[in-house]
């Protein structure tokens, strides 16, 4: 059981990313999906599992992909207006996938 947190996704980009961590954060991400669609989308049971998803995996890609543009240009924070959180960037960042993503799902099925 002490093995739980220890594997991780991209050491070479965000260190303290894990499998299990990316693993809860799609399942959460899908679960408040399912709960929170009938409420809040028009989409179907299926359709916000399928969002679910694909946003908690979207908004893992968003995530490492600013993560490594900002190491390869050598920045730590994206900006100081959130002292140690690492800039406003880093707050939205898994939204540079996962906004367009919905956008496009929502319109392709909804419209």
């Amino acid at each position: 059981m002490s093995e739980i947190g220890r594997h991780k996704v991209v050491p070479t980009v965000s260190p303290n990313k894990t499998v299990e961590g990316l693993i809860g954060g799609i399942v959460t991400t899908t679960l408040l999906a399912v709960l929170l669609a009938p409420v809040l989308t028009p989409l179907t049971l299926n359709h916000s599992i399928a969002a679910g998803l694909m946003i908690g995996a979207g908004g893992f890609l968003g995530d490492i992909t600013i993560g490594a543009v900002k190491r390869d240009i050598g920045v730590k924070d994206a900006g100081t207006m959130l002292p140690g959180h690492g800039g406003v960037l880093d707050r939205v960042n898994s939204l540079t996938y996962t906004a367009p993503l919905f956008f496009h799902f929502l319109r392709f099925y909804y419209s």
